[in-house]
């Protein structure tokens, strides 16, 4: 026995390549409110997050704005176009989610406290690793309890597998992408270039006089450079972190 579970462990398969859209129009839509609702919750934490500390450290600009909430509709309000555009067309066309939000803040508050600002900007992306243990621990109990398993082959949707219809499949659908995507949001947001996250999280290991430096350099217009550079080097290790984030979700699962 134990050298078959070996065998099939070794037929298991990691990917993120587009899913396969549903022939049904009805799981079509089903499966885009799914992605649209664990989409909209994410992108309402991470900005909440980063409106948080940022109070916290002595900026209520997002605060005043309505951002420290869970409630999206302020974060609608600020980016429709990133928050309800860009996901359904990106939905339709690619089978999955892909947008932005933005928490407003004050640069001068930044220039006087660039550690501050640094810490601001990691609590977006911790955030959305929050939610992605979050996820994994509930798939961990659906597996303990039996209503879930390890997929042969995982992607955005199909993290977990459900051992039944209903709820379970529902559950495990819901669960994969919540992982999925906050693995994805929580990482991309880290890389370290403008205009993203990781940019302004390095500062925290400079002292501020370097900081400075640092931000004010990167302030002269790298924005569209940097998002082509992060997305060319995020295609190339995404895959190998979504493999290494289903085998420390199933350990001995050889996915790969």
């Amino acid at each position: 026995m134990r050298g078959r579970d070996h065998a099939l462990a070794q037929t298991r398969h990691s990917h993120y390549s587009r899913p396969a859209m549903p022939t049904d129009p009805a799981q079509f839509l089903v499966l885009g409110v799914i992605w649209y609702i664990v989409f909209l919750f994410s992108t309402t934490c991470h900005e909440g997050a980063h409106a948080l500390v940022a109070k916290i450290g002595g900026d209520p600009t997002a605060f005043h704005g309505g951002q420290v909430s869970l409630n999206p509709w302020p974060h609608i309000r600020r980016e429709p176009f990133g928050t309800v555009v860009v996901p359904i067309i990106s939905y339709i066309a690619a089978h999955w989610m892909i947008g932005w939000a933005s928490a407003p803040y004050d640069p001068n508050w930044q220039q006087r406290y660039p550690r501050r600002a640094a810490w601001m900007a990691l609590a977006g992306p911790a955030a959305n690793f929050t939610l992605m243990l979050l996820a994994a621990i509930a798939i961990k109990l659906g597996v303990h309890f039996g209503a879930f398993r390890p997929p042969s082959s995982a992607n955005f949707t199909h993290v977990t597998e459900a051992t039944s219809a209903g709820a379970a499949a529902f559950a495990a659908t819901f669960l994969s992408i919540l992982f999925v995507l906050n693995l994805l949001l929580g990482t991309f947001n880290l890389l370290p270039v403008p205009p993203l996250d990781g940019r302004n999280v390095i500062t925290i290991f400079m002292n501020d006089a370097t900081a400075l430096r640092f931000l004010s350099w990167t302030n002269q217009g790298f924005g569209l450079i940097g998002l082509i550079a992060a997305w060319y080097l995020f295609d190339k290790i995404f895959t190998p972190l979504f493999t290494l984030a289903l085998n420390l979700l199933y350990p001995g699962a050889s996915y790969g």
